[in-house]
């Protein structure tokens, strides 16, 4: 294995993680990938879907044996060990998607949402009907006040905020198709922007709804929109950013709050617009260079810029040249915010050997002058 020393990596991370990785008194580049629960079948040589359902007791000693040989690779147990029983858990909420109309589908190794719609005609019918709609009630499963009440008084435990949601041009091509949205903003302008406006409604909703059953109100939001690059920046100007804009004046108020946009696809052309938004968190796909990506988003926590397929291949020296030049980007541009992770998903396949070359590339190109 490549030698790192774990005990002087993990005091130095630590640092680093401070101010949202912009310490100043950090000495090294931080460390964002943690590895996932997907990767424990390709590491034990074990059979299962990485996307799909894993029986508890399963799941939980398949993660206590990653976590044995992670702890001698990497000086961590890095997966979660522990899963709440069903009567732990609250009963399920209905996603966005179920709001316009879709369905969640879980074929071919995972969980895909399907549309509801496809002409303007059908669309409109949609949109009639979430503007009519009980929005509480349809939410909300039956159980819910019974159930949350018999959680409390078993568990001490309240619901959560709503914190982060599918971002609206995923889920507006999910619910009526990519090319009929790409369309719909010449042909429909109007519609276009209703459609645009009816999402900001209802993530409005979920996150008021929510505030009034935890009765907390959270701060700080994420959007994971991975088809918001299909757009030109003149529909994404109508369409997605007066949401991301709108729920981050209302969640996100602050300097340092939550403002966080995750797009695993090919961002540039976005990049001016998604600066007016003063996020302070991103992770943009692989065509980026942290450069770029800290010229037009200044207080952006970084996470990125390893490819995911580099990472999975595990090709050490392939993966110490990628983190070799994103730590060489911040420290000879005289930045910090900058945390190390794949510019996108972490994969079935990628090992914690391959983690370990991250954090050697770290310790010997990722120390701050």
């Amino acid at each position: 294995m490549l030698p790192v020393d774990l005990d002087a990596f993990w005091a130095k991370d630590e640092e680093a993680h401070k101010d949202n990785c912009f310490n100043p008194a950090a000495q090294q580049v931080a460390l964002g990938i943690r590895m996932s629960g997907e990767c424990v079948f390709a590491e034990l040589n074990e059979e299962g879907e990485q996307w799909g359902h894993t029986p508890r007791e399963r799941r939980m000693e398949l993660n206590k044996r990653y976590n044995d040989i992670s702890e001698k690779i990497v000086g961590k147990r890095l997966l979660q060990e522990y899963f709440p029983t069903k009567e732990e858990l609250f009963p399920g909420i209905k996603q966005i998607g179920e709001v316009f109309g879709g369905r969640y589908v879980y074929e071919a190794g995972t969980t895909w949402l399907h549309g509801s719609c496809q002409t303007p005609a059908e669309l409109e019918a949609v949109l009639d009907t979430v503007d009519k709609m009980n929005f509480p009630e349809f939410v909300l499963p039956k159980n819910w006040e019974s159930e949350k009440r018999r959680l409390f008084e078993a568990y001490g435990k309240k619901p959560g905020g709503f914190h982060s949601v599918r971002g609206p041009v995923t889920l507006a091509t999910s619910i009526y198709g990519v090319e009929n949205l790409m369309f719909l903003y010449y042909d429909e302008p109007d519609l276009y922007k209703r459609f645009s406006d009816t999402i900001l409604k209802v993530i409005m909703n979920y996150i008021d709804l929510m505030d009034a059953e935890s009765g907390i109100v959270a701060t700080g939001f994420g959007f994971y929109d991975d088809n918001c690059y299909l757009m030109t920046p003149e529909m994404y100007e109508e369409f997605g950013y007066p949401i991301l804009k709108a729920v981050f004046e209302k969640r996100s108020p602050g300097p340092n709050q939550k403002r966080y946009q995750h797009s695993d696809s090919a961002m540039g052309h976005l990049l001016p617009l998604l600066g007016k938004l003063n996020l302070t968190g991103t992770n943009f796909g692989p065509t980026l260079t942290v450069d770029e990506i800290r010229k037009h988003l200044p207080n952006a926590r970084i996470d990125g810029q390893l490819a995911p397929f580099t990472f999975m291949n595990n090709d050490q020296d392939a993966i110490i040249a990628e983190v070799k030049r994103d730590c060489e980007q911040a420290i000879n541009g005289g930045y910090r915010g900058l945390n190390i992770a794949t510019a996108g998903s972490i994969n079935n396949g990628s090992s914690i050997e391959s983690m370990r070359a991250v954090m050697y590339a770290i310790e010997q190109y990722g120390q701050y002058r």
